[in-house]
């Protein structure tokens, strides 16, 4: 950070993710960060870093594609040789079909790639950087849907739960150096992602989350919520009888 206490370099990994650019836009203070964003090289991506570059951010492009293994230690590798990173948001993942990933193995091993492997193994090599660094902070996308799967997502939820565990254990592991790392847990959001499915109760849009996010990255928080109400109701649903948490709606 600045003198001034403002972010000064980004990368959000899942550079077109809604929640991620909200994420980096929350984060501008008296001058807007430089933004390094990762992923697949697509028109969407070009015109995210045109809009980013006329509110004032310096934008830097970096592709991987989170199904290539291949690509994920060249694009962390470019994403710091420009320098300094103060915060990682770590924001990609798809949701699949829900009954296809428990069916066919080719979905099953693509939701476990992009949710699980490619964000743990990026996530090492990025750790790894931020304590060469000194400094940083990692900002995790989870899910309320890994706090306990249900039968309508379990195959994505259980991603969600080892991508929490990791990250909340990399939190322990990083603390002695102080780098930071905030696990945020939203319910329902309203993406382009969750576009056309019917909303669940306490959904939120992608800018609500990344208020949550900052909030919690600024206040020392090491999970959150979003919005808070989640904590309560994850809380009531681990401790639900198997037999009374099959009966709730899908």
């Amino acid at each position: 950070m600045d003198a001034v206490g403002d972010v000064q370099r980004v990368l959000v990994l899942g550079g077109t993710s809604e929640i991620g650019l909200a994420v980096l836009r929350r984060l501008a203070g008296r001058r807007r960060p430089a933004a390094v964003l990762a992923g697949r090289p697509t028109d969407r991506l070009d015109a995210v870093a045109a809009e980013l570059r006329a509110e004032g951010h310096d934008v830097d492009l970096v592709h991987f594609d989170a199904e290539d293994r291949r690509t994920w230690a060249p694009a962390v590798e470019k994403a710091f040789a420009g320098g300094d990173v103060d915060v990682v948001v770590v924001a990609f993942g798809i949701l699949g079909d829900a009954e296809r990933a428990w069916q066919d193995p080719d979905d099953a091993a693509a939701l476990a790639t992009v949710n699980y492997t490619a964000p743990v193994t990026m996530g090492v090599d990025v750790a790894a950087r931020l304590r060469t660094q000194g400094h940083g902070a990692l900002v995790v996308l989870s899910s309320v849907a890994g706090q306990r799967p249900r039968r309508s997502n379990f195959a994505y939820g259980s991603t969600k739960a080892g991508l929490d565990a990791f990250y909340t254990g990399l939190r322990e592991a990083l603390r002695p150096e102080g780098i930071r790392v905030v696990v945020v847990r939203p319910g329902f959001v309203r993406t382009k992602m969750t576009q056309g499915m019917p909303a669940a109760p306490l959904a939120v849009d992608a800018d609500r989350v990344a208020e949550a996010a900052v909030s919690g990255l600024r206040s020392g928080r090491e999970v959150v919520w979003a919005p808070p109400p989640m904590r309560y109701v994850a809380f009531v649903l681990r401790l639900l009888p198997a037999p009374l948490f099959r009966r709730l709606p899908v």
